[in-house]
């Protein structure tokens, strides 16, 4: 007769889960709480202190850490180890239903104390699961009720599926690394948040169908970017950069904004104080180059924005809230990955990017940094109207890939060049997405032109106002070059790169 051990904090689905076993002629071996609890269903257990023939002690602190658990658990199928266990009077375990306590809960109350935590650390559960994941070539690690069904279901068409095992213990040391990692976090508080990071799972590929990828977050838990997936397929590796690079790109503006991105740059941005309205504008930025997109919005995505965006093909659509009409609009669509964000805002953290042999890390760019002082330097100061528009335009610039450059009418892109080794040609590239729209347009370049021929190209646009970092050697060529053409050139002193 097989045996198993349950020893859960949380029961949900318990007696159920252990009514069927029951049928399926397991034994059922028990500590405490869950013991007690089974018993007052009318479900026979044998109490491992029973078992053991050693006491719970220490106020319930040692119940499952005993060699006649745990050997159980670890013994092999070889006979040499059977023929231990037979010696000492054990049996083998077969299945173990353990959860742990809730420490992460616990500590998330501000009120909590340094006592309450330390008691609710888990540790003949942790034991239990290692020693169980370890052994996974026998022995079958339960540590998520939601896999109560599946491994009941398997159970009744003989045993266990050894694929299955593994992925069970896998999941085992993924739910004790999160776990220690968080009794870590707790009482180390100066701890660097690369010590922070979680595993949220394993993606189906990485940015080809050829490379593996998983998802980390520094937060227990969470969901992707901080936020909750109200609807679609599976999100990629790819739709997470690109929900993230779009994200960034809309939080900083106040009115109702919206940014299209595809393949971590923005293929239109605007802003207006009609949500649908904004849309449209982005989308009139780059048509062609929005199919398959991810579309961030800065304010909840109502019934007409909703309705417009769903004429077009996107991947995912990111904002911090979707109201009932527009999830009916939009959830008509099955593949369409709606992500919820509960702040409109950019965490301060610091980020990543790896290297050969390591990785580097830098704080975020968050804008230009307080006190700056933008300069006009050109004969001709801009106009309102240009001020408002070189303002947009030097907040969008900043999400597109260097060498950018962006054409901004109004408070919309209008046209958007970057990712080139020469700026001339991103100034090229932003003119053709334009088109007849440079005319009267704005230009904001995230550095400074080492040459004047992007202003030279600038002029033959019709562009009339230009907003850069400045800091050039040659400068005043690129100056003169705006003054020849009667165009407004604004420097602001700081750099944009986005690499």
């Amino acid at each position: 007769m097989p045996n198993a051990v349950i020893s859960v904090h949380n029961k949900t689905g318990l007696i159920s889960f252990a009514n069927e076993l029951k049928k399926l002629g397991w034994t059922i071996i028990a500590s405490g709480g869950t013991a007690a609890r089974l018993i007052e269903n009318d479900i026979d257990v044998v109490k491992v202190s029973d078992l053991t023939q050693s006491p719970e002690i220490l106020g319930g602190r040692v119940k499952t850490l005993h060699p006649a658990i745990h050997g159980g658990i670890l013994a092999r199928s070889s006979q040499k180890d059977k023929d231990e266990l037979n010696d000492l009077g054990w049996d083998y375990i077969d299945l173990v239903v353990v959860n742990l306590y809730p420490f992460e809960t616990t500590v998330a109350n501000p009120d909590v104390t340094l006592e309450d935590a330390i008691e609710n650390i888990d540790i003949g559960g942790v034991a239990l699961i290692r020693a169980a994941a370890k052994n996974f070539e026998r022995v079958t690690l339960v540590c998520d009720p939601n896999d109560y069904t599946k491994i009941i279901d398997e159970l009744r068409t003989g045993n266990i599926n050894p694929t299955t095992r593994k992925k069970l213990a896998i999941k085992g040391f993924n739910l004790t690394a999160n776990y220690d990692t968080s009794i870590y976090n707790y009482l180390n508080q100066d701890n660097s948040v690369l010590q922070k990071s979680y595993l949220v799972s394993d993606l189906k590929y990485g940015e080809n169908p050829h490379q593996a990828a998983q998802v980390y977050s520094f937060d227990t838990g969470s969901g992707p970017l901080g936020g909750k997936q109200l609807h679609g397929k599976e999100l990629s590796y790819n739709n997470l950069l690109d929900l993230d690079a779009a994200w960034r790109a809309i939080i900083n503006f106040e009115k109702p904004t919206i940014c299209i991105n595809k393949h971590l740059s923005p293929c239109g941005i605007a802003s207006s104080n009609n949500l649908t309205n904004a849309y449209i504008a982005a989308l009139e930025s780059d048509p062609v180059s929005a199919f398959g997109s991810v579309v961030a919005s800065n304010k909840c995505i109502d019934g007409e924005t909703a309705s417009e965006m769903s004429k077009l093909f996107v991947e995912c659509i990111i904002a911090p809230g979707f109201e009932q009409n527009a999830l009916e609009i939009l959830t008509k669509k099955k593949n369409l990955r709606l992500v919820e964000m509960p702040e409109v805002k950019l965490r301060d953290l610091d980020e990543f990017r790896s290297i050969n042999g390591g990785f580097i890390k830098q704080s975020i760019d968050q804008g230009d940094p307080q006190n700056t002082k933008w300069e006009t330097v050109t004969n001709r100061k801009p106009t309102e109207k240009e001020l408002q528009a070189l303002k947009f335009a030097w907040k969008a610039c900043q999400h597109v890939k260097s060498n950018a450059i962006v054409f901004v009418q109004d408070e919309a892109t209008v046209g958007i060049g970057g990712g080139q080794p020469n700026r001339v040609d991103c100034v090229k590239i932003a003119k053709q997405r334009a088109g007849e729209k440079s005319i009267g347009a704005v230009m904001a370049s995230d550095a400074f032109f080492p040459f004047p021929d992007s202003v030279e190209e600038a002029a033959k646009y019709g562009i009339t106002a230009i907003i850069q970092p400045g800091g050039s050697i040659r400068d005043q060529m690129s100056i003169d070059a705006a003054n020849k053409a009667n165009i407004s050139m604004i420097f602001t002193g700081v750099r944009h790169f986005r690499h």
